[in-house]
C-alpha cells in the first residue's frame, strides 16, 4: 500500500502537471527524470528523493515546497539564494578561505550552470550559483599561470551570468546590475574581445529592466564599434548578436528605422553561421526571426501585424534554447492580445509555460497578460484564474 505522504506528493505533482498543460513524458523530457519514476511518484508508488522532487519542480515552474505541501511563497527558493549572491559579489575581490576544484571540474560545472540558464531551470541555478561563483573567485585569485588565469576568467564570465538569470528572473535588479558589472569585469580580466561583447549584449537587460531603451541602444551600439572585425563565425555571432538585441532596444524606444536597421544587420550576420550557442548567446537564423517578432511587438500599432504573419507561418525549431522559444510565444501572445485574439493569445501563453514554466511564471508580459485576459474573457475565467495563480497574479 502506497503511504499517506507519497499519495499526497504523488496527487499535487499531478495537478501542477495538469495545469502546466504536460503530459507525463512532457514532465520526463523536461526535468531528466525517467517516465517510469514519474508514473509511479504521481500514482503514490514512489516517494520521490530531494533531488527528483527539485527537477520535477524545476520543470513545473513551482517551489519544491509546493510539492511537498509546505506553505511557503511560490519562489521561495530563489529569494532565499539572494543574500548568498550578495555576499559572494561582495567579496569578488577577497573571496574567502575553501577548496577549489581542479580545472576539469570547474569546465564541468559551468557548462552544467549555463545548460540550466539556457533551459531556465533557476531554482538549480540558485541553489548552486553561490558556491560556485565563490570556488571560481578563490580559483582565479590563486592562479598565477596566465593561460589559466584566462580561462578561469572566462569561466567567471559565464558563471556570473548565469548568477545574473537567478537575480533577473527573481526581481532583484540591483543585484543583477552588479553580476552584469562582475560579469564586464571578468571578461576584461580573459583578454578575449568576444566574452567583451557577450557581456555588453547582457547588459542591455539592465536598460530594459529601467526602460531607459534609448539609453541602451547608444550603449550597444557603441559595443558593435568595439567588436572585432567579423572574419569568424564566433566574431559574426558576436557582432550580430549585438545587432539583435540592438534591433529591440531601438524597437522599445519607438525609434523604427533603427529596429529595422539593427534587425537587417543581424539578419545578413546570422544567415552566415549555424545556428547554436556563442559565448553564452544564442544566435543564428532562428534566434533573429525571434527578435524580429519581438521589435514587431515593441513598436506596436500596425507593426502587430508582422508578428503575426511570422507566427502563422514559423514557429522555432526544438533545439533552441527553451527560454528563447518561450520568449518567442510570450511575444506572439502580447500581440494577439493586443489584436483582439484572445484565445489565440491565452494558447501562446500556455505554449510559452509548456516550453520554460520557470521563466513564462516571472515574465512580467506573462503576468500583466494574464491579468488582462482575466478581466476580458469570463468564459474561460477558471482556467485562467488557474494560470493566474500559477503565475502569482492573484
Amino acid at each position: 500500500m502506497a503511504a499517506p505522504r507519497a499519495v499526497e506528493v504523488g496527487h499535487r505533482i499531478a495537478t501542477a502537471r495538469r495545469l502546466a498543460r504536460m503530459t507525463q513524458r512532457d514532465l520526463s523530457a523536461a526535468s531528466d527524470v525517467s517516465y517510469g519514476m514519474v508514473r509511479a511518484v504521481e500514482r503514490g508508488a514512489r516517494t520521490p528523493g530531494d533531488e527528483v522532487l527539485d527537477a520535477l519542480a524545476a520543470a513545473l515552474g513551482v517551489d519544491p515546497s509546493r510539492l511537498r505541501g509546505e506553505r511557503v511563497t511560490g519562489d521561495s527558493r530563489m529569494q532565499a539564494a539572494l543574500p548568498g549572491l550578495s555576499a559572494v559579489v561582495a567579496t569578488y575581490d577577497v573571496p574567502e578561505d575553501g577548496p577549489v576544484r581542479p580545472l576539469d571540474a570547474l569546465r564541468t560545472a559551468v557548462a552544467e550552470a549555463v545548460s540550466w540558464r539556457l533551459g531556465s531551470q533557476y531554482l538549480r541555478l540558485a541553489q548552486r550559483a553561490p558556491e560556485l561563483l565563490g570556488e571560481l573567485q578563490r580559483a582565479l585569485h590563486k592562479a598565477r599561470d596566465g593561460g589559466e588565469r584566462a580561462e578561469l576568467a572566462e569561466l567567471l564570465t559565464a558563471a556570473y551570468r548565469a548568477a545574473d538569470a537567478v537575480a533577473y528572473k527573481a526581481g532583484a535588479h540591483d543585484l543583477s546590475a552588479r553580476l552584469v558589472e562582475l560579469m564586464r569585469w571578468a571578461a576584461t580580466q580573459s583578454g578575449d574581445p568576444l566574452l567583451d561583447s557577450a557581456a555588453a549584449y547582457v547588459r542591455g537587460e539592465t536598460f530594459f529592466a529601467a526602460g531607459a531603451h534609448a539609453a541602451g541602444l547608444q550603449v550597444l551600439e557603441a559595443a558593435i564599434d568595439r567588436t572585432p572585425a567579423a572574419d569568424s563565425p564566433e566574431a559574426r555571432a558576436a557582432r550580430g548578436a549585438l545587432h539583435m538585441r540592438a534591433a529591440v532596444l531601438a524597437g522599445r524606444a519607438g525609434d523604427a528605422d533603427g529596429a529595422e536597421r539593427h534587425l537587417g544587420e543581424a539578419r545578413r550576420l546570422g544567415d552566415t553561421v549555424p545556428e547554436d550557442v556563442y559565448a553564452g548567446t544564442a544566435f543564428g537564423p532562428s534566434s533573429v526571426r525571434i527578435h524580429e517578432v519581438s521589435v514587431s511587438v515593441g513598436l506596436g500599432n500596425d507593426h502587430l501585424r508582422r508578428a503575426l504573419a511570422i507566427a502563422r507561418e514559423w514557429v522555432p525549431p526544438q533545439d533552441l534554447p527553451a527560454e528563447r522559444r518561450s520568449s518567442f510565444h510570450v511575444e506572439v501572445g502580447r500581440a494577439q492580445l493586443w489584436s483582439g485574439l484572445r484565445d489565440e493569445a491565452f494558447e501562446s501563453l500556455k505554449t510559452a509555460r509548456r516550453i520554460a514554466p520557470q521563466h513564462a511564471r516571472d515574465h512580467q508580459w506573462v503576468r500583466e497578460d494574464i491579468a488582462t485576459l482575466r478581466r476580458l474573457k469570463r468564459a474561460a475565467r477558471e482556467e485562467l484564474s488557474h494560470f493566474a495563480d500559477w503565475c502569482r497574479v492573484i
